[in-house]
C-alpha cells in the first residue's frame, strides 16, 4: 500500500506556562508569516510522539516536556487531522528558533481566536478525557 501524501497528518505542542496563563506562539517566516504552536507533519512509520520531539527539537532548540495528548482535531477544509499534546519547557531553556520561524511570544490564552483559542483551551482543561472536534 503506497503512502497518501493528500492525507494530512500532525502534532502540535501547546507549550502552557501557567502562571501567566499564556502559550508559546512562533511565528512563520513562509506563506503568510502567521503565528502557531510548534510542530509538525507526522511522517511514514514515525510515531506521533517521535514526530512532536523531533519538530520541536527543530523548531526550539530545545527538548520539551511531553504531556498528554489533550485533543485531536479534523479541519475539513485542509483535510487533516491534528493531535494537541500539553507540554511545558523546561526550566532555564533558551529558545533557538529554526530558519522556519522569525520569532516568538507567549500569548496569554485570553488573546488566542477560533481554531487555536478552541485547541489550546481544550489542553488548559484536561482532566484524563481526550477532547475531539471536526472544524
Amino acid at each position: 500500500m503506497a503512502f497518501d501524501d493528500r492525507f494530512r497528518f500532525s502534532v502540535h505542542a501547546a507549550v502552557v506556562d501557567e502562571a501567566s496563563r499564556s502559550v508559546l506562539l512562533l511565528r512563520q517566516t513562509y506563506g503568510d508569516q502567521r503565528w502557531g504552536l510548534p510542530g509538525g507533519a507526522v511522517e511514514p512509520g514515525e510515531t506521533i510522539v517521535a514526530t512532536l520531539e523531533r519538530e520541536c527539537h527543530e523548531e526550539l532548540g530545545v527538548d520539551i516536556e511531553i504531556g498528554p495528548l489533550t485533543g485531536w482535531y479534523y479541519h475539513r477544509e485542509f483535510e487533516s487531522q491534528v493531535g494537541i499534546f500539553r507540554c511545558a519547557l523546561p526550566s532555564g531553556a533558551a529558545i533557538r528558533l529554526s530558519e522556519e520561524h522569525s520569532d516568538f511570544r507567549w500569548a496569554p490564552i485570553g488573546e488566542l481566536g477560533g481554531v487555536q483559542a478552541a485547541r489550546v483551551q481544550a489542553a488548559l482543561d484536561y482532566q484524563g478525557t481526550l477532547h475531539a472536534q471536526v472544524f
